[in-house]
C-alpha cells in the first residue's frame, strides 16, 4: 500500500474518531441541550436511552482513534467491526427517513445518515484493501 493511501486511511479514521467523539459527547452530558437547540426538547425521551447511545458513540470514537494511531493489518478487524457500526447507523437512519417518515428533526436521519454513509464506504474499501494485503502478507492469523 502506498504512503499515500495509508496516510488517507488514517485521516479517514481520525475524522471517524473526532465526529463520533465529539457526537458521543454531547449525547452522553449534554442531550437536553442538544434538543433544545435543535428545536426538538418534546422529543428528548428523559431517561438514560439518548446518554446510553452517546456513550456507544464515544466508545467507537475511540475505537476509530485506535486504528488511526495503530498498525492497520493488526487492526483488520477493529476496521471491519467500526465499518459495520457506520452500516448501521446509516442504515437505520435511512429506513426512519424514507420508510417510517417519522423522524422529529431531518438533522438526525438526514445529515448524520449521510454522514455515516460516505464513512461506510470509504471504510469498506479500506477494509477490503487492508484485508487483501493482509491475507497476501500471511498476517491474518486464523
Amino acid at each position: 500500500m502506498s504512503s499515500q493511501r495509508e496516510q488517507y486511511y488514517r485521516m479517514l479514521f481520525l475524522v471517524a474518531a473526532v465526529y463520533d467523539i465529539v457526537l458521543g459527547t454531547i449525547f452522553t452530558f449534554f442531550h437536553t441541550w442538544a434538543f433544545e437547540l435543535l428545536d426538538i426538547a418534546d422529543e428528548d425521551p428523559g431517561s438514560g436511552y439518548v446518554p446510553l447511545i452517546g456513550a456507544f458513540l464515544f466508545v467507537i470514537g475511540i475505537a476509530y482513534f485506535l486504528i488511526y494511531r495503530g498498525d492497520l493489518v493488526r487492526n483488520v478487524d477493529l476496521i471491519a467491526v467500526g465499518t459495520l457500526y457506520k452500516l448501521a447507523y446509516s442504515s437505520i437512519a435511512f429506513w426512519f427517513w424514507i420508510v417510517v417518515d417519522d423522524v422529529p428533526h431531518i438533522l438526525f436521519p438526514a445529515l448524520f445518515g449521510i454522514v455515516d454513509l460516505v464513512m461506510f464506504v470509504a471504510m469498506a474499501e479500506c477494509w477490503l484493501t487492508v484485508r487483501r494485503l493482509s491475507l497476501r502478507n500471511g498476517a491474518i492469523l486464523e
